[in-house]
C-alpha cells in the first residue's frame, strides 16, 4: 500500500505530493547511509531519496544509445581491445582502500 501526503512548499506555497517508501536493509547498510548523510549535512530522510534519485538517473543515462558512424565505432572498439597502460597513479589507486572500507 502506498501512502501519499500533500504538503505546501514553504516558499512558493505550491502543494507537493509525497509518497512513502519503506525498505528493509542490513544494519551495516543503514550505518553506511547514516554516515554518508551526516557527512552531507543531511538526515537519512533527506539523504536517501536524493541518493536514490541520483543513482536512478545515472542508471537510466547509461542506457542511452549513442549513434556513431562505423568508423568511429571501429576506433572505439580498437581502443577497448588495446592493452591497458599501467602507471604509478593506477597502481596507487588500485592499492588504496575505498573510503567506505576504512
Amino acid at each position: 500500500m502506498t501512502k501519499h501526503t500533500d504538503e505546501q512548499h514553504p516558499v512558493s506555497g505550491v502543494n507537493i505530493t509525497r509518497s512513502t517508501l519503506n525498505l528493509r536493509i542490513k544494519p551495516e547498510d543503514k550505518i553506511l547511509i547514516d554516515r554518508a548523510a551526516h557527512a552531507a549535512g543531511k538526515n537519512r530522510t533527506e539523504f536517501v531519496p536524493e541518493a536514490a534519485r541520483r543513482a536512478a538517473e545515472e542508471t537510466l543515462a547509461d542506457l542511452r544509445v549513442i549513434d556513431v558512424s562505423t568508423d568511429v565505432y571501429q576506433q572505439f572498439i580498437t581502443r577497448l581491445d588495446m592493452a591497458p597502460q599501467s602507471g604509478e597513479a593506477l597502481k596507487k589507486t588500485m592499492l588504496t582502500k575505498a573510503l567506505w572500507e576504512t
